[in-house]
């Protein structure tokens, strides 16, 4: 695939069509997909390994009686956030969650507000619905966090949902407290739903913490939460998510998930039971590991003159490239074919980020350790032949 076809695409598409690219070149560095490369913590395995050898029934559509207590006893202890296994659904992974989300929320002729840059999966999810987007801008000055100011005055009679990512894809940005509270009243005032996608929840730096915006008061009753265990626990082949979600809009989605895919395959929810009752001590050792390589390539994107804001959650580093005097989709081209280091550019996550490189975290130290040395290595090369 040329440049030339490339540059025709964005959102999902041009990730997928440079991860295809990436797959002719043996010795690619793959710092573009969100998956965790750690193995799946040894205790979830032998569960499943157990139960494989009984017999095996067909689980309820909305999920395993156990799991989906254990996922609410959690978001009580977690969260602060009251609600019981009625509460919640599983479903094929995040990805299938939020479908099941827009599908069960969104009608033709809706808005749901969504902020700037995003996780471009969503738009296909609200495509299928009838509904549209509306886009809220964010800005690096803010960490990413979205401004009250700028919901409000996108705000319709057409407006249903709210889409939070927190922290989120592809900035790094986390939803504050306070900016919660404001979004809260909000919600309340002109009557909207707010979706929250937690699923990188369990990873927010220091000094910040994550909070749950369903924890908020009076707000139990109008914000689905979506989450899992793929980036937790390192569980993303296991295809485990879950939606938190007053009574009627479980029933909503289940029966929708009932007349397509079914319950999630029983042997992925008995992995699933066993980390949600763990002490998350393997979750600890996880952060530790991923603040590490936090760091690591942090200090390589600073030698190599890209800026970025500080990522305050989630696996990724959104870079301005601007200071190469290249766009980020032919620098990302460049980057694949003379450095073999996949990244992806901004436009995959938004029109308007011709400048910004989303980068990942989710490669061994030493794998990281040489994918900045690549890319140092190239940009200068690009700089000093005027390419760059």
């Amino acid at each position: 695939m040329t440049f030339a076809d490339i540059k025709k695409l964005d959102g999902a598409k041009l990730r997928y069509a440079l991860m295809d690219l990436a797959k002719e070149i043996p010795d690619a560095i793959a710092l573009g997909r969100g998956d965790p490369d750690l193995p799946t913590p040894e205790f979830i395995v032998e569960a499943a390994r157990s139960a494989a050898r009984e017999p095996m029934t067909v689980a309820p559509v909305a999920g395993m009686g156990e799991l989906r207590e254990a996922i609410a006893r959690n978001a009580v202890r977690d969260h602060g956030v009251e609600v019981t296994a009625d509460n919640v659904l599983v479903t094929t992974g995040g990805q299938e969650g939020l479908f099941l989300v827009m599908s069960a929320l969104l009608n033709p002729g809706d808005e749901i507000l969504v902020p700037d840059p995003r996780y471009s999966s969503y738009d296909q999810a609200i495509a299928h619905t009838g509904a549209s987007f509306i886009s809220v801008p964010t800005y690096a000055e803010d960490g990413f966090d979205v401004r009250p100011e700028e919901i409000e005055k996108r705000i319709t009679p057409r407006t249903k949902a709210l889409l939070l990512v927190t922290p989120s894809n592809p900035t790094g940005g986390i939803v504050r407290p306070e900016t919660g509270e404001k979004i809260a009243a909000l919600a309340r005032k002109h009557n909207f739903v707010v979706v929250s996608d937690e699923i990188y929840g369990k990873f927010v730096w220091e000094p910040y913490s994550h909070f749950s915006m369903a924890s908020l008061p009076g707000m139990a009753e109008r914000v689905i939460t979506l989450s899992g265990f793929s980036k937790a626990y390192a569980m993303t082949g296991w295809r485990v998510g879950y939606v938190i979600a007053p009574e009627h809009a479980i029933r909503a989605m289940a029966a929708i998930k009932s007349h397509t895919t079914g319950p999630v395959a029983t042997l992925s929810q008995v992995a699933a039971l066993a980390a949600a009752r763990s002490d998350d001590s393997c979750v600890r050792e996880f952060r530790a590991t991923y603040d590490e390589r936090r760091r690591i390539l942090g200090d390589g994107l600073k030698a190599m003159g890209l800026e970025f804001g500080e990522p305050r959650g989630g696996f990724f580093f959104w870079a301005d490239a601007s200071s190469t005097g290249m766009r980020a989709l032919e620098l990302s081209y460049l980057l694949l074919k003379e450095a073999h280091v996949l990244i992806f550019p901004g436009t995959a996550f938004g029109e308007t980020w011709s400048n910004h490189l989303r980068i990942t975290t989710l490669q061994p130290t030493e794998v990281l350790v040489e994918a900045a040395a690549r890319m140092t290595s190239a940009i200068a090369t690009l700089r000093r032949s005027g390419a760059a």
